[in-house]
């Protein structure tokens, strides 16, 4: 998403042919192939695991962190692996966001018009709003020390995650529309003065 708008805004007339169909396809292709390897990497390392005391995860689903909790074997290789694999990801995809959104900023920056900014900056916002919650989850829930880590904690990290994130998302993207902010507004306004 970060290279189509840095396509968009800084190549607006050459996006057709820097974004073809066949790219596209090609991008999402490798990103779940991607996602395939590293799922299964990390589901055999989790299965060289003994687990020996309660099977129950103390957890909303079976996700790593718990699971790992839950082990009786020497957990270090996979707790260093889920640190590695994790800080692999999140640095490697912030940083394309961050350059992008970098050559964005100068390009919206040569901008003569005011409103051709604010146009920019309104069709990048959005995206930005989106990924600081979702990335500032994934660093809070993945990449903190372990003795950081509460279960309690980290069951509302992750229902921000996998509930509030997908859902603030469409409210996010809706924001841009005209007809939206003037509803919130109102409903903003009626709201005030039943407090009041």
């Amino acid at each position: 998403m970060a290279y189509d708008r840095y396509v968009a805004i800084c190549s607006p007339l050459l996006y057709i042919i820097l974004m073809p169909k066949n790219l596209c396809n090609r991008i999402i292709t490798s990103m779940y192939v991607y996602g395939f390897s590293v799922g299964l990497v990390q589901t055999v390392a989790t299965f060289q695991l003994s687990f020996c005391g309660s099977n129950l995860v103390n957890h909303f689903y079976c996700d790593d962190v718990p699971l790992v909790a839950l082990a009786c074997s020497d957990t270090q290789v996979k707790e260093l692996m889920l640190l590695v694999i994790a800080g692999f990801n999140t640095l490697c995809s912030l940083l394309v966001v961050i350059i992008s959104y970098v050559f964005i900023l100068l390009a919206i920056l040569r901008i003569h018009s005011a409103e051709g900014r604010q146009k920019a900056f309104s069709t990048c916002a959005s995206h930005v709003t989106s990924i600081t919650i979702f990335y500032g989850t994934i660093i809070f829930m993945y990449l903190l020390p372990k003795s950081s880590h509460f279960l309690n904690t980290d069951k509302f990290a992750l229902v921000f995650y996998v509930v509030v994130i997908p859902m603030l998302n469409p409210l996010i993207y809706s924001l841009r529309n005209q007809e939206v902010k003037s509803t919130l507004k109102r409903i903003t306004e009626k709201l005030c003065l039943a407090v009041k």
